[in-house]
This record gives structure tokens, sequence and C-alpha cells, in this order.
């Protein structure tokens, strides 16, 4: 019997594969456990349909990333604080200020956690790594001043 995986499934394949199963294998196993179903041309379209949209979201969220990275790339953030004696600031400037900055002066979306970017406790001009996507990142600065 030909079944699609569902799940991956040891010594028979893994997710999305269509493979041969015995009878009783499939129908005793497989089937009430949800790791896979019977290959017939109603499933095997809804499995490619399926694919097709996930692939679709991919491409749609590395489309985002990269119109991301075009306006990020090579911008400046500036931010504000207030500093003691030296330029040293009272508190630090932590990824959420500046991910909020980024939102409110470049018109862009970042979540804290996709900035690589250590406490900043002085005056100064400081270089960010924004990861956008696998493989996709952008560079800015961020300046902070009194």
């Amino acid at each position: 019997m030909e079944v699609i995986l569902k799940k991956d499934v040891k010594g028979l394949g893994k997710a999305g594969e269509k493979v041969k199963a015995s009878d009783g294998y499939a129908r005793n196993f497989l089937f009430p456990k949800g790791y896979a179903v019977e290959a017939n041309a109603q499933t095997l379209t809804e499995f490619k349909n399926s694919e097709a949209s996930k692939q679709h979201k991919i491409d749609m969220e590395i489309a985002a990333a990269k119109d991301a990275q075009a306006k990020l790339q090579g911008k400046t953030v500036r931010l504000t604080a207030k500093a003691g004696q030296n330029g040293r600031l009272f508190g630090s400037i932590t990824a959420k200020d500046i991910a909020q900055a980024i939102g409110q002066q470049l018109s862009v979306s970042v979540d804290k956690r996709k900035l690589s970017v250590a406490d900043i406790k002085n005056f100064g001009t400081y270089s960010v790594e924004v990861k956008l996507y696998q493989n996709i990142t952008a560079t800015l600065s961020v300046e902070v001043g009194e």
C-alpha cells in the first residue's frame, strides 16, 4: 500500500514522502497514530497544495526581510540619554530601546531579540547587526547623544 507520511517515521521515510508500506503496518500503526494517510488522488493534491502554500509563505517572508534589509542597511538611528560625568550614561541603552527607535525613526518593525548588541553605557556611535531572516542581515549605526 502506498502512503504519504505526515511525520518522520524511523526506517520508513521522512515527512512528505510517498512510500510503500505493508497493509497491516499502515492500517494498524501508521493511520491510527496519524503518521500517514493513504496515497490517493485527493490526498496527493491536498499535500501538493499545502506544500505550495508553505513555500509561498516562506517566499513572502524572504521578500519582506529583503525589503527591511534595504530600508535598514547603512542607516543611522539616533538616541538620547542622560549621563553623568565622563559621558557615562545613567542606566544603559538596551536592545529594546534600539528596536523602539528603529520602529519610530525608520518605520521598520524589528524584534529586540533579533538585534545583536551589548548594552550601551557611554555616548558614541555603535554598530548593530539585525538578523532579519536566515542569512539575511542588516548593519546599522546607533548614535547615542545627550
